[in-house]
């Protein structure tokens, strides 16, 4: 996790959204937003190795076309510079980086950022275990909502799951601070219906204000 992506305004509107949740339900959420889950280090070394490579089938199958047959001698060095440039490419432009990374790596790795989220802030530390965590990491663009047991039994995680997957969808189109508001939204409404229900010696027991990393 790197920077806070939110200004102070935003930090603010946020706040208030988990406020007026918890007004309603008997859930504590915690929202967590992200610029990144991690520097995918792996995209650089791909995108080096696809340069390098790419430049040394050029020269072999078409030098003279590739106007490459003059630097022969140095074609090693010419492939290393194509990788280079491909690696610089990757770390400038956040598509071509998810790309090299790969889907899986994506998911892998906003899933553990969501899950050391969840006991860096706590979320287990409530009375009736109804802590729900909503991790929103903008470069993966993508979404993960973790709920302590005491949710689950009323709220499933495949309906969490579904949930995630719908508000990532929407990120593409929505300023960050929206996909997280519309993620709060949607979580107090499923809790609200379903439970768990607000206790009346209800006390708010973790942090309101979004988390940023």
């Amino acid at each position: 996790m790197r920077s806070d992506p939110l200004a102070d305004a935003q930090r603010e509107s946020i706040r208030r959204a988990v406020e007026g949740v918890e007004r309603t339900s008997g859930a504590e959420l915690v929202p967590v937003l992200v610029a990144r889950s991690d520097a995918y280090r792996i995209a650089d070394w791909r995108g080096a190795t696809a340069g390098a490579v790419a430049g040394g089938v050029v020269h072999a199958l078409a030098p003279e076309l590739a106007g490459w047959s003059a630097l022969a001698p140095v074609a090693p060095l010419a492939w290393i510079a194509a990788g280079a440039l491909a690696a610089a490419l990757a770390a400038r432009w956040p598509a071509l980086r998810r790309a090299l990374a790969g889907g899986e790596e994506l998911a892998a790795r906003t899933a553990a950022g969501a899950r050391a989220a969840f006991l860096a802030n706590e979320v287990f530390r409530t009375r009736d275990r109804t802590g729900v965590l909503i991790y929103v990491s903008l470069f993966e663009r993508r979404v993960e909502i973790l709920a302590d047991e005491g949710v689950y039994r009323a709220v499933p995680p495949p309906v969490w799951e579904r949930l995630a997957s719908e508000i990532a969808a929407t990120m593409k189109r929505s300023r960050p601070e929206q996909a997280m508001l519309d993620a709060l939204r949607r979580a107090g409404e499923l809790v609200a219906e379903h439970g768990p229900r607000r206790r009346s010696d209800d006390a708010n027991e973790l942090p309101d204000a979004p988390v940023g990393g």
